[in-house]
């Protein structure tokens, strides 16, 4: 089976990384959705986020990824990819709701069109990529929550931007 992990990964987290995990366990290919979302403000390009999310799944052993981006709606790009479930973390009830309407709205508009709710595990439920960009805005240490090499990246970033 085949299935898509849609989300904005602006950056890629450590919680977003168990997610796929464990979404693999269930499914042969994954299929990871870089959606660009017209509320959200974008903080890394959409190619850099790619390729960290492929970074990122090498380097923990992830494989049967295919990592894509779209700025259209995921029902179309679940059905252009061959993919009839998708996989959502949920953090907290609040996400629960949220996500809920919007997988009623999904199978409204592709019948067959399935979406499998995973709960955040332990430490990965208070994350979240806005709470990683303040963090590192603020020059904290962002290593219990990102990657290798996302830390990598966002230390990159708040290093130049000292020294203007």
């Amino acid at each position: 089976m085949k299935a898509i992990f849609p989300g904005s990964f602006d950056p890629i987290t450590n919680g977003h990384l168990e997610l796929i995990a464990r979404a693999k366990a269930f499914v042969d290919d994954l299929v990871i959705a870089i959606l660009h979302n017209p509320d959200k403000a974008g903080f890394l390009p959409i190619m850099q986020r790619k390729e960290l999310i492929e970074q990122a799944c090498l380097e923990r052993g992830l494989d049967g990824i295919t990592v894509v981006q779209d700025s259209g709606l995921l029902v179309d790009l679940a059905k252009a990819n061959g993919c009839r479930l998708i996989i959502r973390g949920v953090r907290n009830t609040a996400d629960l709701d949220s996500e809920s309407a919007m997988a009623h709205a999904n199978a409204l508009l592709l019948p067959g069109l399935e979406t499998i709710f995973l709960p955040a595990h332990g430490n990965h439920a208070a994350i979240s990529s806005s709470l990683i960009r303040q963090i590192a805005t603020l020059k904290g240490d962002t290593s219990h929550f990102v990657p290798p090499c996302v830390q990598v990246v966002l230390e990159n970033i708040y290093n130049k931007q000292d020294r203007k």
